[in-house]
């Protein structure tokens, strides 16, 4: 399984989205420069120029023609997904987290960090409207460091640094549920392909499934480290986990916690069956092809590895 390696970024790897149809692979950084690739081949399509400092997420919306980043630079963004031309400038008072297009694409949620005396805050706006917000929900207690929307535009999800999921209702506000399975922060969240299920990876060195609508604990996949990305295959009942310690850490600890792999367990049994190794740091994001033939991963290095499956791993059956 010799991996594509895309080599367009200075520092390491916040994020990695493909569009609705898998051609297209959206990556984010700690450099100012998000940037697209064609996923078959690892030709790099173009940047979105004009953020002052790391970008911490990026998404883009389901008929591919806009693009949202977040950054640590006060704003979130909007592009054209065709020319790289930014269409909004969202400014805040902190650093922007996470952000993500709602299902219909008319919306857009971002959340802010808690520092400086402001609050952390999760921030609505309608994509044709920016000038203000539909709504600004406040966090005074703990910060967000994952959020993405619920099916539908019912609610929005969100994962707190003291391990807390919530469920934030979109027309009130108001918190519908919440679930504190999680002991430490929680670094990503990934739906399933039919958004029924949701993993969420922690640096209490588990993953976890939930049921989207209830919150209900499913799974839990355990590792010897912190887990800073998962994500659940569209077409087999597989689950594909990264991480590492911190980077600061690398030298200070034992090989063994500080190994690199992207490991893969199987969805229902939680046994681990499979490792790749290749980055060398930790790995911050890994998500799935929406076809299931490959998967992204993306270091500490400032890669983006492509792994496209080879014919056995298709046919590979766990026994019981």
């Amino acid at each position: 399984m010799k991996p594509i390696l895309l080599h367009g970024h200075e520092r390491s790897i916040t994020c990695i989205k493909y569009n609705r149809e898998g051609d297209l692979i959206f990556s984010s950084a700690k450099d100012n420069q998000p940037n697209v690739w064609y996923s078959l081949n690892g030709e790099r399509l173009g940047s979105f120029r004009g953020h002052n400092g790391a970008v911490w997420s990026i998404d883009v919306n389901w008929d591919t023609t806009k693009v949202l980043t977040a950054s640590a630079d006060n704003t979130c963004r909007i592009w054209d997904c065709e020319t790289g031309k930014q269409l909004a400038n969202i400014e805040t008072k902190t650093a922007v987290r996470a952000c993500n297009f709602s299902f219909s694409g008319r919306y857009i949620m971002f959340t802010t960090d808690k520092t400086m005396g402001h609050p952390c805050e999760i921030y609505i706006y309608d994509v044709t409207d920016t000038s203000s917000p539909v709504m600004v929900i406040p966090m005074p207690d703990k910060k967000i460091t994952s959020a993405m929307w619920g099916p539908y535009e019912e609610y929005i999800l969100t994962g707190h640094e003291d391990g807390e999921i919530c469920q934030y209702d979109f027309k009130t506000g108001e918190k519908n549920d919440n679930c504190r399975i999680h002991t430490k922060a929680i670094n990503d969240m990934q739906y399933s392909l039919d958004m029924t299920m949701f993993i969420a990876a922690s640096k209490d060195h588990t993953a976890k499934l939930f049921d989207t609508n209830s919150l209900e604990l499913i799974k839990t996949y355990k590792t010897e480290r912190p887990v800073n990305s998962a994500s659940i295959s569209p077409n087999l009942e597989h689950v594909v986990v990264g991480g590492g310690q911190e980077a600061s850490m690398v030298t200070t600890t034992s090989t063994k916690i500080g190994k690199f792999d992207a490991r893969f367990f199987n969805l229902i049994f939680e046994e681990e069956f499979g490792r790749v190794k290749g980055h060398f740091g930790p790995i911050n994001c890994v998500r799935y092809h929406p076809d299931g033939k490959s998967y992204s991963s993306g270091g500490e290095d400032g890669y983006v590895r492509v792994h496209y499956f080879d014919p056995n791993y298709f046919d590979f059956k766990l026994d019981y």
